[in-house]
């Protein structure tokens, strides 16, 4: 008798990743795992008392099976791929972005921002939700690259790594395009097809067999099934993770609607009352889709992120023929040779061709104390050059993103948090069109129950207020294009709001309200040999500052070979350089420790070659063009207050300039100037500070509002919310009049958005509008309040005459 052994399937949920434990039974801690690789990950989270990570959301991983092998990241040993991968590479430190494709809930945030826990040799980690980016810094003499890319495919976040991509932050966004058009694709073909299936009902054609009939409405049943479960699969998604957190986004009002008609049209066809919904059902779901397509590639054209970075305005001296000259820094390909000065920052990974360099990271890794590199090290991008200038060999093309991410380092501090109006508005906006939607669906069902489900999806879908959550980032990014197109460029968004929030401006004097020209300087003193002009043109060429590029020119002689060997700059005061064994001091004449010049006005910068004070050169200030405008222009909504590092001498014809009650500081140390700015903000202001970037550094950041003027736009200035090129600084009342503008924008296309609503909710409630009408209707909506803000604010710029 032959024996039949039976195996009985265990049907239980895998407390890992939610998949069914079909192969039998694996147990750990009183929880059910459908195989080893679940199993081990959960351990490694136990162990390291990480399981908060399933308190969040149930079932939240991935199934890792065959997952033990990690063989797949051999690769990540090579140097020079590493060296492809890495952002960041220091002493004993590393930094790495890495695309994790699996990150879908509020549990894998947590657990992602979590690594240390995991390995106590991962410093800090952050993941971005909507590109699925990881950056982790970790201690490389305690982990690699390697281990840490199996560290996150053992617990089934393993990263995505395509180093022919130039660009990986396209990659998600691609992906999502072509899911969108593959459900779009399905949503078009049943809904063709549902709506030919609906037409004996719709005509009433006579003759139709009665099982023919049946047969065709059960079809459409059969059709509609991948366009909601798949093709609508996103908005149940959203909705539900929403109800998670207890907050009501704007999928939850469509995916009540959906469901609801799904709901009401499959009980008509199997208790045979009806014809139910489908072709209003497929039809919603097909024109929703169409909807947010248009609305993501709108966006993606108009993408205020990505314009605002095309015209990044980081700058550096690159050798063209035998001279450096300043060109974009996009224009940088591998191989070009640029030259670095004190202060400016490497735009691109690099080899250092002179003997040795002093880079400070402190943008990067937070550590301010200079790193030492010598003649061939490879030099990450994002290192400030500290001391004298020095020359490197591009090794990779420019990250413009990169960039971007040092300038938003949050170790420059978010000054201030704010909360989106959008935010507020969609969240009570979402509850009350749920309460009309049921309050209308309980009067009809009394009234006449025929239209109750009409009624009711068609509030909630005509009610979906993507147009509204669409007037501000719109407005917004067409306001910040324009400020680009004009040379003010913004850090991010926020900048434009707290510009309405500000009363007081504060300006730096030399560099940023006066321009040094080359006709008023002089050199006071002993009439300098060729041979000094060219220690003292070698020295002020590490030299950032705005009197240091005129001296240079002024001093500009041929036939000598000079090395400067070393640099250090003091903010605010001058500088010591040795150029040739030679010590060459410049600055301010208390910085030499020589008296003052009282004979003129004149700014002056004092020089000594060695123990010999040579004298100094003198700078007539001329004021900017049209400054006295821009005051008449700005004194009606603001306070003006000079702070300047010059002595008074100034101060008379200041005062001529500037509006009556404006308050003039003088003798201002870079420390002054910030003590000056929180005595400012105590009394209650709003402050816009403007300085040339360079003394003013904590006075930008201490600001609301820190601009940082530049003549060349050859500076990288984290410590300011924006920079603005020094020719269009007369144009400042018009910026701050376009981010008024703007606002009023803002504010008109929500009530353009909510008069939409007001009337579309009206006529769904009365019965006048269908689904279907109501889904076409939606993203026509969103697309006229893109319209709307787009072309106002273009008009608007151009009334102001802004290109």
């Amino acid at each position: 008798m032959n024996s039949v052994s039976t195996i009985v399937k265990n049907e239980t949920k895998c407390y890992h990743c939610g998949e069914d434990c079909l192969e039998g039974k694996l147990t750990y801690d009183e929880h059910s795992f459908c195989c080893n690789g679940c199993k081990t990950v959960y351990e490694i989270l136990s162990s390291n008392d990480l399981c908060d990570y399933y308190s969040m959301e149930n079932t939240p991983g991935f199934t890792v099976k065959d997952k033990a092998e990690h063989s797949i990241f051999d690769y990540l040993d090579n140097e020079s791929i590493k060296r492809e991968v890495l952002d960041f590479e220091g002493e004993g430190f590393q930094k790495v972005t890495l695309y994790i494709p699996n990150v879908h809930c509020s549990s894998c945030i947590w657990l992602l921002e979590n690594l240390d826990r995991l390995n106590p040799a991962v410093l800090d980690s952050v993941i971005n939700f909507s590109s699925k980016k990881l950056t982790v810094n970790y201690k490389s003499d305690e982990m690699s690259l390697r281990q840490l890319a199996e560290m996150l495919d053992s617990i089934g976040y393993g990263p995505q790594i395509n180093l022919k991509d130039a660009d990986e932050s396209k990659k998600p966004q691609k992906a999502f395009d072509k899911q969108l058009l593959i459900k779009m694709g399905i949503a078009g073909f049943c809904f063709g097809n549902v709506m030919l299936l609906s037409f004996p009902d719709y005509l009433g054609i006579a003759g139709v067999e009665e099982e023919y009939s049946s047969f065709f409405r059960y079809l459409s049943l059969v059709l509609s099934l991948p366009v909601v479960f798949y093709s609508g699969s996103e908005y149940f998604t959203s909705a539900l993770k929403s109800a998670k957190q207890k907050f009501a986004n704007i999928d939850v009002p469509i995916a009540i609607g959906l469901l609801a008609l799904f709901v009401r049209s499959t009980y008509e066809v199997i208790a045979d009352v009806g014809p139910g919904y489908f072709d209003s059902l497929v039809g919603l779901v097909f024109f929703l889709l169409i909807g947010k397509w248009f609305q993501s590639k709108t966006y993606a054209a108009l993408s205020f992120d990505r314009d605002y970075q095309s015209y990044f305005p980081l700058a550096v001296q690159k050798r063209i023929n035998d001279a450096f000259a300043p060109v974009p820094v996009k224009e940088l390909k591998k191989g070009d040779e640029v030259l670095l000065r004190n202060g400016e920052v490497l735009p691109a990974d690099a080899i250092l061709i002179d003997d040795h360099a002093s880079i400070d990271y402190s943008f990067v890794t937070g550590e301010s104390v200079p790193v030492a590199r010598k003649k061939g090290d490879y030099v990450y991008a994002g290192g400030r050059q500290v001391g004298k200038q020095v020359r490197f060999v591009i090794q990779k093309e420019v990250s413009q993103s990169y960039l971007t991410q040092l300038w938003n380092n949050d170790a420059f501090g978010e000054k201030e948090h704010h909360t989106k109006l959008i935010d507020k508005v969609s969240r009570y906006f979402t509850v009350v069109v749920l309460l009309i939607a049921l309050f209308s669906a309980v009067y009809w069902q009394f009234t006449d129950p025929s239209q109750t489900w009409l009624v009711f999806t068609a509030v909630l879908i005509i009610a979906c207020p993507c147009a509204l959550a669409l007037s501000t980032p719109f407005t917004v990014g067409s306001v910040m294009r324009v400020f680009g197109r004009n040379h003010f460029y913004l850090k991010n968004a926020d900048v434009i709001e707290k510009l309405n929030a500000t009363n007081t401006i504060v300006f730096d004097k030399t560099g940023t309200i006066t321009e040094t020209q080359g006709e008023a300087l002089k050199f006071c003193g002993p009439a300098l040999s060729e041979a000094e002009k060219a220690l003292i043109n070698t020295a002020v060429a590490s030299s950032t500052h705005p009197l240091s590029r005129w001296i240079k020119q002024f001093t500009e002689v041929k036939g000598f070979d000079y090395t400067i060997e070393s640099f250090d700059e003091k903010e605010g005061k001058g500088f010591i350089a040795i150029v040739s064994g030679l010590t060459i001091k410049v600055g301010s004449a208390k910085f030499l420790g020589v008296e003052k010049s009282n004979i003129n006005n004149a700014t002056q910068v004092h020089v000594s070659i060695g123990d010999d004070y040579k004298g100094y050169f003198s700078f007539e200030a001329t004021y900017r063009k049209g400054l006295t405008n821009l005051l008449d222009a700005l004194k009606s909504k603001f306070k003006f207050q000079v702070l300047s590092g010059d002595n008074d001498k100034e101060a008379e014809r200041l005062e001529s300039m500037f509006p009556e009650g404006s308050v003039l500081r003088f003798n201002q140390s870079p420390e002054d100037k910030l003590k000056a700015i929180k005595e400012i903000q105590t009394k209650g202001n709003a402050v816009i500070m403007l300085g040339d970037g360079l003394n003013d550094a904590g006075a930008l950041q201490q600001s609301k509002v820190g601009i940082a003027i530049t003549e060349d736009v050859s500076l990288f200035s984290p410590a300011s919310d924006a920079i603005l090129k020094a020719s269009n600084l007369m144009d400042l009342n018009k910026f701050i009049k376009l981010a008024h503008e703007g606002r009023k924008v803002v504010v008109a296309s929500f009530i353009l958005s909510l008069l939409y609503n007001c009337v579309g909710i009206s006529l769904a409630v009365a019965g006048e509008l269908t689904p279907l009408f109501a889904a076409i209707l939606m993203p026509l909506s969103s697309i006229s309040v893109v319209v709307f803000t787009t072309v106002s604010v273009n008009l608007i710029s151009k009334k102001i005459k802004l290109k």
